[in-house]
């Protein structure tokens, strides 16, 4: 199938997967003419892949995903590591965003929004580290 066909499959977009391409996580076959021609199985990957970046999960990670999931010998337990320690991340991100909006509602609280020059808002971006 063309790039336009699995692009639409995948539900990814055609610079998408000729990125994955680039960097060696799907290599399709080439046609005479020299266009990509992908077979059901890098569908699938390209799918997995897509399924993957939406949760988060680093190119890098996405590589490791991969190699597991075509492994039939892999132990469970590498891919739940691996997944315990993005949740890690996630979970760690959420409560350094949940700091950013306190202190920014705090700030919008703070400030009359009114026609005075003076803003708290302004006076905290501008205080020295």
């Amino acid at each position: 199938m063309n790039i336009g066909d699995v692009a639409d499959r995948a539900r990814l977009p055609a610079k998408t997967i000729r990125y994955y391409e680039d960097i060696g996580l799907v290599t399709p076959a080439r046609r005479p003419n020299g266009y990509r021609d992908y077979s059901e199985q890098d569908m699938h990957k390209l799918a997995f892949l897509g399924r993957a970046r939406a949760l988060g999960f680093s190119i890098e990670d996405c590589r490791l995903l991969m190699t597991l999931y075509e492994d039939r010998n892999r132990e469970s337990a590498e891919v739940k590591a691996l997944a315990s320690d993005h949740l890690a991340r996630i979970d760690e991100k959420i409560a350094e965003l949940r700091q950013m909006r306190a202190t920014l509602a705090d700030l919008v609280e703070a400030c009359a929004g009114d026609h005075r020059p003076d803003c708290p808002i302004l006076a905290d971006l501008g205080k020295t580290p």
